[in-house]
């Protein structure tokens, strides 16, 4: 007589558990492989914007193509570095480590590598090696790279121990970023670049002195808000509330402007994500002023017998 034998509840149960702990194993690699591949691109702009300025004085428009995917790069690092916290919150496998490797591949794609090519594009082509404002547009890269460390510092303090660490500490919350992001910061410089690839000595001689001079300024202001206190919009809660469907179209209509108008459509996005968070600050300061007054007008007026 065959005999069947039937696997125990307590056998199957333990496969099953077996199975689990390999498919969540499974998607710890997942928000890894995302900040790789930011990493990557990062590694990628650094290169091309280093073949770019090699190319410059032979051949400008090759360099313009060159300085022009080492921008795209970044913007491509920035998709890469939203999809790494969105899959790492969805599958809940976000770690310590997932965080930490997150902000140095961040440093790598958004200091290091928009810095290379500000200098590729811009500076190292404009002002003669030696001179005053060349000495500081250097300074003021490595300033712009400290900042940008400095901040990834004080998120991954503030995300790993939320709570408040010393007397005047900033609160956080999910919703708002306390300065400005690195990685929309270096996309704002890459899309400046992306609308206009060609290095900045190709202008006339005085042209691409200013020009160089307000990108240095630009880079300076930027330094600053991604070390100030200033709120930013994280939009972390986007297209998981009610509304996720307005949230879809308008996801779908911004991709479909980058499509077709990517030059323009990029650049506008950048600015004003950037400059939301000092008119929030403006526009909160004057509501905060007018609530003070009506309060006091009111509180006189009711002294007055």
């Amino acid at each position: 007589m065959f005999q069947t034998k039937f696997p125990l509840e307590s056998e199957s149960m333990d496969g099953e558990e077996k199975v689990h702990k390999g498919l969540k194993k499974g998607l710890y690699l997942i928000p890894s492989t995302f900040t790789a591949a930011n990493a990557a691109m990062g590694f990628i702009s650094v290169i091309y914007s280093l073949r770019g300025f090699q190319l410059n004085e032979t051949n400008r428009a090759l360099a313009a193509e060159y300085f022009n995917y080492a921008a795209i790069a970044i913007g491509i690092a920035i998709l890469f570095d939203i999809l790494d916290g969105r899959v790492a919150r969805i599958t809940k496998t976000t770690t310590e480590i997932g965080v930490q490797l997150d902000s140095l591949a961040d440093v790598l794609t958004f200091g290091i590598a928009p810095m290379v090519l500000a200098y590729s594009w811009g500076v190292g082509v404009v002002f003669p090696e030696g001179s005053q404002l060349y000495n500081l547009s250097l300074f003021v890269l490595f300033m712009y790279l400290m900042c940008g460390t400095f901040r990834l510092a004080r998120f991954n303090i503030q995300a790993t121990r939320p709570r408040v660490l010393m007397e005047g500490a900033v609160k956080t919350d999910k919703k708002n970023f306390v300065g400005l992001p690195i990685p929309p910061s270096a996309g704002l410089l890459a899309a400046i670049v992306h609308y206009s690839p060609y290095p900045l000595n190709s202008y006339e001689p005085a042209q691409a002195r200013l020009y160089a001079i307000l990108i240095m300024i630009m880079i300076a202001i930027l330094g600053i808000l991604m070390v100030s206190t200033l709120r930013y919009k994280s939009f972390k809660t986007v297209g998981t509330g009610r509304n996720s469907l307005y949230a879809i179209l308008g996801i779908a209509a911004i991709g479909m402007l980058i499509w077709l108008y990517s030059r323009y459509a990029l650049l506008t996005l950048s600015a004003a994500y950037v400059s939301h968070g000092v008119i929030w600050y403006l526009l909160s300061g004057i509501t905060a002023k007018t609530e003070e007054k009506n309060v006091s007008s009111e509180e006189i007026t009711m002294r007055q017998p």
